[in-house]
């Protein structure tokens, strides 16, 4: 069984209209939200053993902050730069090529609307309308290898974000 992870980056700062999207840093809610929801994962039983994410900044920091809640060596984040503002199937192309066999638990870091439109291409179970900033969708393939990963049946375990109530 492989369970993969898709993480929307958390909320980012709009203070300065100008600066590019790719640059901008994680807001104070950003970084409040991003060592809350690792947590949440860490209850879960559910910390990667591998974490991809997009390179821009705000992904980039988001990723590091859930990293350090996990004990995760921020250097060892692999980034990559076809994750930015990408489309679901770059999705898929990341898993399949990207990621390899001995790794059971993986992360993607990424941004929406990628994010959401690849959440509801995997599973019919439930509908997202929007993958919310740090939010959290879960599934888990009944396969050994990456490389089958979108073939393989598929179990829905759950869907997370900040302003959800935790039971």
């Amino acid at each position: 069984m492989k369970t993969l992870l898709l993480i929307r980056h958390a909320k980012s700062s709009w203070n300065d209209p100008d600066m590019d999207d790719f640059d901008r840093p994680l807001n104070k809610r950003g970084k409040q939200n991003a060592p809350e929801m690792a947590a949440r994962l860490l209850i879960k039983g559910k910390v990667p053993q591998l974490i991809i994410a997009s390179p821009a900044k705000r992904t980039r920091s988001t990723a590091r902050i859930m990293a350090r809640e996990w004990k995760y060596p921020k250097e060892a984040i692999l980034l990559e730069e076809e994750l930015y503002l990408c489309y679901a199937s770059t999705f898929l192309k990341v898993i399949t090529n990207k990621i390899d066999d001995d790794f059971d638990v993986v992360a993607i870091f990424a941004h929406n609307p990628g994010i959401t439109d690849f959440a509801n291409y995997l599973t019919e179970e439930i509908r997202i309308d929007n993958v919310p900033t740090a939010g959290i969708f879960a599934i888990e393939a009944d396969t050994d290898s990456w490389k089958d990963f979108d073939r393989a049946s598929k179990k829905f375990l759950f869907f997370d974000y900040p302003k959800q109530e935790v039971v």
